[in-house]
């Protein structure tokens, strides 16, 4: 008698036996009892074998349900280990733009291969779609959808649906489209006016007429816009000549959005290339983090560079090396939330790098408040520390000062960044971290040696 695993570490553990004893049939039974939250963690703490084991004893239709269940880059990682046979089997059960995704990851030649082993009709769409970029609407829509023409009677659509059950069963089917005599949208069929129509009425008659679409071009920013206006489950899609190439599904788009703001959180903390999992060889995730790290060190030698050139300063007046690590840490922190705002605006389409100047302007006005404000509070302390009052105007000045040039920069230098070519998520940190630094080691040691040294 089976015993049923109580914690995910014995689903675990089970799972393995069951992939070292080639159980089949009781291995796809254990892997529907997972929760899509719970298989990724199984699936990552097998090894490659048992990886490769499981996806050739379970059914290619599970293996490809598995495939959409996980992100991207560990579906990719689990198609790596797969001959391209084996590979192109998972990939006949997987909608299309997961499809595209898929292969756009892999190798020319690896996506060649796979391509050659999928079903002819599945790798045809695959490849139309991998034509558009990831982030618009032909990126993202499937071409699992259905489309009449428009002089059919209600009784032959619905003698299609039932003769192509088994096939369209797979489809997600909210809505029935309408097209003319060159595939050009029309209208959209509610399946509930399509099942109470006369069997002999035109769907033409029964369609609503001129609906909401979009082109293959729309990026997902707008997307996301049009699906708030519109609660919709999905949006047809059309080329330049309004004919009806895919569906973009609004599930699909929140998918995306969240996807793309993981990367830029990725790329802002400093990982190359916006991704990374722990599974990944070692050498391939030391890069990704070394070539940022080995810049940010170079960087940070400039600014300690400016503390060296006071290094006389510092040996008279030891209590600034307290508030030395402030300044900069509180430089730092107003600077990112400037990067933050920005780059949110520039992902909205708010702001363009033309518009740099009223950036700055409107990031003065809020730096010259929290400077003055954060510049008075750390004064007060230092002049109260020390009992000298001239420190803690340097102090006061400094930080207010600084505070007004970190959100400028942090404003300002996304926008320019994006001019220039270059990913705002990847450079704006370390571009800001290093100027803010310099520039507040700067103006304190400068005017301790100006005004507290020069009368002793």
């Amino acid at each position: 008698m089976n015993v049923r695993p109580q914690t995910l570490e014995d689903h675990l553990e089970h799972i393995r036996q069951l992939i070292r004893q080639d159980r089949a049939q009781e291995l796809a039974q254990a892997l529907e009892q997972l929760s899509t939250g719970e298989l990724p963690w199984v699936l990552d703490h097998l090894d490659h074998e048992e990886q490769e084991r499981l996806l050739r004893l379970i059914p290619s239709e599970q293996g490809g349900r598995i495939l959409e269940s996980v992100s991207e880059e560990q579906a990719s990682e689990l198609l790596d280990h797969l001959a391209a046979q084996e590979a192109a089997a998972l990939m006949d059960h997987i909608t299309s733009d997961e499809q595209a995704d898929l292969l756009g990851r892999m190798s020319a030649r690896r996506a060649a291969e796979v391509l050659r082993h999928m079903d002819p009709r599945e790798a045809a769409d695959a490849q139309r779609l991998a034509q558009y970029a990831p982030d618009t609407a032909g990126g993202l829509m499937i071409s699992e959808y259905l489309a009449y023409p428009a002089h059919w009677s209600a009784a032959l659509v619905l003698e299609d649906l039932r003769r192509n059950r088994a096939e369209y069963a797979k489809y997600d089917v909210q809505y029935t489209y309408v097209v003319d005599e060159q595939d050009r949208l029309v209208g959209v069929l509610r399946l509930r006016d399509l099942v109470l129509a006369d069997p002999d009425c035109p769907v033409q008659e029964l369609m609503i007429s001129d609906p909401v679409c979009v082109t293959t071009d729309m990026p997902l920013r707008e997307l996301r816009e049009l699906f708030h206006q519109h609660p919709f489950l999905g949006i047809p899609v059309v080329d330049e000549q309004g004919r009806l190439v895919g569906v973009v599904r609004h599930e699909d788009v929140e998918e995306a959005l969240e996807q793309a703001a993981q990367r830029t959180f990725m790329k802002f903390t400093g990982i190359l290339g916006g991704e990374e999992l722990r599974r990944m060889p070692l050498r391939v995730r030391s890069l990704r983090r070394i070539l940022l790290l080995s810049t940010n060190l170079m960087m940070d030698l400039m600014a300690a560079g400016v503390i060296a050139a006071f290094e006389s300063t510092l040996s008279q007046l030891v209590a600034l090396a307290v508030f030395l690590p402030i300044i900069s840490d509180m430089g730092g922190n107003a600077g990112f939330q400037a990067v933050a705002v920005s780059m949110r605006e520039l992902a909205l389409g708010l702001i363009r790098p033309a518009d740099w100047l009223r950036v700055a302007w409107k990031e003065v006005q809020v730096g010259v408040i929290n400077g003055v404000v954060l510049g008075v509070l750390v004064g007060t302390i230092g002049w109260m520390w020390k009992g000298n009052p001239a420190l803690g105007v340097i102090v006061a000045l400094a930080l207010a000062t600084n505070t007004v040039v970190a959100v400028v920069l942090g404003g300002t230098v996304p926008l320019l960044l994006r001019r220039v070519k270059v990913d705002p998520a990847l450079a704006s940190g370390p571009i800001l971290t290093t100027l803010t630094d310099m520039c507040g080691f700067f103006l304190i040691l400068w005017m301790a040696s100006q005004f507290l040294l020069r009368g002793t």
